[in-house]
């Protein structure tokens, strides 16, 4: 594992204070939320803590080399689905387990709730991006062959770049017979 340069130590502290100031927004929007009406407030209470769990995502996924689109069938049935159903059973009365997540008379959300709200907004992009790859010589090698056009074995485009490399070397040759007369 390399040691961290400079700019990627500015960088966690930018995050840093990034994810404890929307914490503080985040308290100041829930306390606003109380005001309003009941259902409105444990939704925008819940997309608030939505969209800070997806921070902290983008905040902790750094690495080296190219970010990673891999679907985790996995993290979306254990970690989404469920975060998902609390959510809903927060938000609507007809859903089972409202009474527990949602208590008669608190206009905020549960902790439960909260951090359900957190992790669904880091499962969801964690279910489709997992993460950093460093690329490998035999991975370049790879690209070079798939960007290189394809040419058939035994076909008349082989033949032809065959010719075109002996007409170089052949004119190479010529160009050498050249300077030494």
């Amino acid at each position: 594992m390399r040691k961290p340069d400079k700019r990627e130590h500015i960088n966690l502290f930018f995050s840093a204070f990034l994810i404890i100031a929307f914490i503080v927004c985040a308290n100041f929007f829930s306390k606003f939320t109380e005001n309003m009406d009941l259902m409105t407030g444990r939704l925008i209470t819940a997309a608030v803590y939505a969209v800070f769990g997806l921070l902290m995502f983008y905040a902790t996924r750094v690495g080296d080399g190219k970010a990673v689109m891999r679907f985790s069938p996995l993290t979306l049935v254990v970690l989404v689905l469920p975060t998902l159903l609390i959510i809903l059973a927060t938000l609507f009365e007809g859903m089972p387990l409202h009474k527990t997540f949602a208590p008669d008379g608190v206009t905020g959300l549960s902790v439960v709730s909260s951090l359900a709200a957190i992790a669904f907004g880091y499962g969801l992009p964690y279910s489709f991006f997992s993460g950093f790859e460093l690329e490998t010589e035999d991975a370049v090698d790879e690209k070079k062959d798939e960007d290189s056009p394809r040419v058939l074995k035994g076909g008349v485009e082989e033949d032809l770049l065959d010719n075109e490399d002996f007409d170089e070397a052949e004119a190479e040759e010529d160009s050498d017979d050249l300077f030494d007369e």
